[in-house]
């Protein structure tokens, strides 16, 4: 017997009629490009390994393509939404379109920024379309907030993907590539036309795939580590001793605390990996604290 079709999930029409029955027009300021194709959120659904029973964070769902994808696995759905008008009408769209599914979805009305809190059950994944502007502080924060997130998948412009994933070394290796490496292993996980959103955008878009692992041993700080990162890539052409005077007092001081994690002092930050930057701040962190504790700052 053949198995019945998933039935349908937001198309193109349905979004417009949705967008204008709401009076929404798409904000360049939120970064608003809906997901218009239902194989493309499927797609990410299948990507994000979600299985029935998975409570799942979802940051910025918009109109509700993706989270009507991931309802359809079974899974239950905390959508966090800064858009109030968008915040309040989510749940009215899964129950017309999806009823048997409207129990396991949970709206939050907040900038996923100051989330501090979240109710129970905690998430287990995080799946999201993520506006450009904001998509790398968002996940780091939430990795830092919310412990229990074993897997990320995100869709984010392609150069910020590529940055996210990208390897010591590699051109675009920087600050977001080591401040992930920090919690998790992430790869790129594939691309997304520009077709499939709405409006179109004039960026490529890409998937980015993280897995959780536990930060490498250090006697330094989480903030202490990301000073040191943070410095060494404000002066990306300068070597290390020259770039972490300024926290270490002085270069003279810099080039003896890199000597004693092992680090040659003459090198530059995108030759590190998270584990030499983790020694780097060890060794800086015992000679004198680094930064100010910054409880509410991840990034």
């Amino acid at each position: 017997m053949t198995a019945a079709p998933p039935p349908p999930l937001l198309g193109p029409a349905q979004i417009r009629q949705l967008a204008q029955r709401l009076g929404i027009r798409p904000t360049k300021s939120w970064g608003q490009n809906f997901v218009v194709d239902a194989n493309t959120v499927r797609r990410i659904v299948r990507r994000a390994g979600v299985a029935s029973g998975d409570p799942v964070i979802e940051v910025g769902p918009g109109l509700g393509s993706l989270t009507l994808a991931l309802l359809e696995t079974g899974a239950h759905v905390t959508a966090v939404e800064i858009d109030p008008t968008l915040a309040a009408a989510l749940d009215e769209t899964v129950t017309l379109v999806a009823p048997e599914a409207a129990s396991r979805l949970r709206v939050v009305h907040a900038d996923a920024l100051d989330l501090m809190t979240l109710p129970d059950p905690q998430p287990v994944a995080l799946v999201a379309n993520l506006p450009y502007n904001v998509s790398v502080p968002v996940v780091l924060t939430l990795l830092e907030r919310f412990p229990t997130l074993a897997r990320v998948l995100v869709m984010v412009q392609l150069e910020v993907a590529e940055r996210l994933a990208a390897p010591p070394g590699s051109k675009v290796y920087g600050v977001p590539s080591v401040k992930a490496a920090w919690y998790a292993d992430a790869q790129l996980a594939g691309t997304v036309p520009r077709s499939v959103f709405w409006p179109v955008p004039n960026v490529d878009s890409g998937l980015v795939a993280m897995t959780r692992r536990e930060p490498p041993a250090t006697t330094a700080t989480r903030v202490e580590v990301f000073a040191v990162i943070d410095a060494a890539f404000a002066q990306r052409r300068k070597t290390l001793r020259v770039a972490l005077a300024g926290l270490a007092g002085g270069a003279p001081q810099a080039e003896v605390a890199l000597r004693a994690a092992g680090v040659d002092p003459t090198a530059r930050g995108e030759t590190l990996g998270v584990r030499d930057f983790a020694a780097v701040a060890a060794a800086l962190s015992s000679r004198g604290p680094t930064a100010a504790a910054e409880p509410h700052r991840v990034v």
